[in-house]
């Protein structure tokens, strides 16, 4: 991992912000990451784990109607799950990640290819798509949590590197 989670943290903290994570194709491995560092509770409120359907649904409020119109791997899907977490937990950012890490995927929604959502009070939701690649399971999950994380960097005013 390229970004320093200390550094993540740090400066969310000088700034008050609070962080939620909603999680699929990544289960919690951005949650995972930021918590690894002691002291992380004063910026990690919580992470939601949403691998099925039913749970991004029940959870963070994904409308049915957009999962049967763009499935679950698109960003509208990944705008949803991180207006969900930003609801739901009340924090000033939430990430989201819904993803094919494979193997598998198919000609429209190809292995590697994974959704981002970014919430954050005051602003508009922003999203991305990233195909990684056919990398493997666990490098397009890494590669995921890392793009995610560097969302959250961004949208705190941190500086690319």
């Amino acid at each position: 991992m390229i970004l320093n989670i200390n550094d993540l943290l740090d400066l969310a903290k000088s700034r008050s912000v609070t962080i939620a994570t909603a999680e699929s194709c990544t289960g919690g491995m951005i949650a995972a990451a930021l918590t690894d560092v002691p002291g992380s509770s004063a910026v990690v409120d919580r992470g939601y784990v949403t691998y099925s359907n039913a749970a991004k649904m029940q959870m963070l409020g994904v409308q049915a109607t957009t999962l049967e119109a763009h499935g679950a791997v698109s960003e509208e899907v990944a705008r949803e799950m991180a207006d969900g977490a930003l609801l739901n937990a009340g924090t000033m950012l939430a990430v989201s990640v819904t993803g094919i890490a494979g193997p598998g995927g198919s000609e429209f929604k190809p292995e590697g290819r994974v959704c981002f959502g970014l919430a954050q009070r005051g602003h508009e939701t922003r999203t991305e798509q990233v195909d990684f690649g056919a990398l493997g399971r666990d490098a397009v999950r890494r590669e995921s949590r890392d793009h995610a994380l560097g969302m959250l960097w961004q949208a705190l005013g941190g500086e690319r590197g």
